[in-house]
């Protein structure tokens, strides 16, 4: 049995599902998965915060209707969370905590038993304290149960014909501000505005990190010159959403890299 036959089984076994959904690759493939198990058992919610550019909601949204699954919209008032504005190396968890609380509480005014996450094999080689609060609140994360990995759900994705198949890596805005420095609206704003304008130059796998005056770009390495090219322009438009100085990153895009900082703690580890 292949392992999405294997993540069908275990969805079934579920009986009714509740899926948090960002609309990312991970999280719209498993709630694909979800509605070919289970049909209308199925519900699909959505947390609505500035960590979240606009544009993957209303992606989030039509994937929903066009599916046919009940979608739900939560806010997720992070601001409330003290742990999350002073941006300390476990602020992931204390935002997870709160959001998941929500969804668990949500999908249980809706009659649904269980809370299922889009964390997939690979989550396991990256600092992620998150998955401590999941645990904690018994979330299931079926894509790693069965032992799919990124590329995997990328290759079943495309041959199940899901459009986000070959859609970027994508995580919350606020993995883009360094530990120890505060998250505001406005930062997470402007780091926003700016990624969009690389969107819009035709960077598909970037990241745009907030380092007070100064945005630091990662690209691709294929790309690097790229971006070089029209260096002026996006200095131009950095300058005007606020930054004062734009860099490029010479190591290139890479997911994580903010963990890098964290020196002696292990890939993959949790903190206590």
């Amino acid at each position: 049995m292949g392992k999405y036959e294997v993540l069908l089984e275990r969805l079934k076994e579920k009986e009714n599902v509740c899926i948090a959904f960002s609309g990312g690759v991970d999280s719209t493939f498993l709630l694909k998965a979800a509605k070919v198990a289970l049909g209308k058992n199925v519900l699909a919610i959505t947390v609505t915060s500035s960590m979240c550019p606009e544009r993957e909601l209303n992606e989030a949204k039509k994937f929903c209707y066009n599916l046919g699954v009940k979608h739900i919209l939560i806010e997720a008032d992070e601001y409330s969370v003290p742990e999350f504005i002073e941006n300390g190396k476990e602020r992931c968890y204390f935002c997870k905590r709160g959001i998941f609380t929500k969804v668990k509480a949500i999908a249980k005014e809706n009659g649904f038993d269980f809370v299922a996450d889009g964390s997939n094999k690979d989550d396991d080689n990256d600092y992620r304290p998150g998955m401590r609060a999941l645990r904690e609140l018994g979330v299931i994360s079926p894509l790693k149960e069965a032992g799919l990995t990124k590329n995997e759900i990328r290759e079943i994705s495309k041959e199940l014909n899901i459009e986000t198949w070959d859609k970027p890596s994508m995580a919350c805005l606020a993995s883009r501000i360094p530990y120890g420095k505060s998250i505001t609206r406005e930062k997470l704003k402007k780091v926003e505005l700016a990624e969009e304008f690389l969107l819009s130059k035709g960077f598909k796998q970037f990241r745009v990190r907030y380092y007070d005056e100064l945005a630091k770009i990662e690209v691709l390495k294929e790309e690097i010159s790229k971006i070089i090219s029209i260096s002026q322009e996006i200095i131009s438009k950095f300058k005007e959403i606020g930054f004062t100085y734009v860099t490029i990153d010479l190591e290139g895009f890479r997911t994580g890299s903010m963990n890098e900082s964290l020196k002696g703690i292990k890939v993959g580890e949790d903190i206590e």
